[in-house]
């Protein structure tokens, strides 16, 4: 059975930073292609960051570009998204998320993923 557990959320001012984990069971995360994806209220999920499964191809959404990091230990078999300079609008819940195995490439959209963390609270302070 497939799990994601994501933690490492919280209250952060603005220009702050923020390192959220998504320890996978199950799955093999040096093969698996994941992503992150977050939903504010009132709004849809939207994907942050993906990558491929062999790694070689990742995305990030325009609006975090240059700001948030999505990487994986495979020793840990832990996803990781770093988040900085975080802004406002980066409040939402977060999402980690995997698409089944015999899927490698990189997904954008949520219905391409599988399986769901139960999300973690960022909130971030003006």
């Amino acid at each position: 059975q497939v799990q994601l557990v994501e933690s490492g959320g919280g209250l952060v001012q603005a220009g702050g930073s923020l390192r959220l984990s998504c320890a996978v069971s199950g799955r093999t995360v040096s093969s698996s292609a994941m992503g992150w994806f977050r939903q504010a209220p009132g709004k849809e999920r939207e994907s942050v960051a993906a990558f491929s499964g062999s790694g070689s191809t990742t995305y990030y959404a325009d609006s975090v570009k240059g700001r948030f990091t999505i990487s994986r230990d495979n020793a840990k078999n832990t996803v990781y998204l770093q988040m900085n300079s975080l802004k406002p609008e980066d409040t939402a819940v977060y999402y980690c998320a995997a698409r089944v195995s015999t899927l490698y490439g990189v997904g954008l959209e949520s219905n391409q993923y599988y399986y769901w963390g139960q999300g973690t609270q960022v909130t971030v302070s003006s």
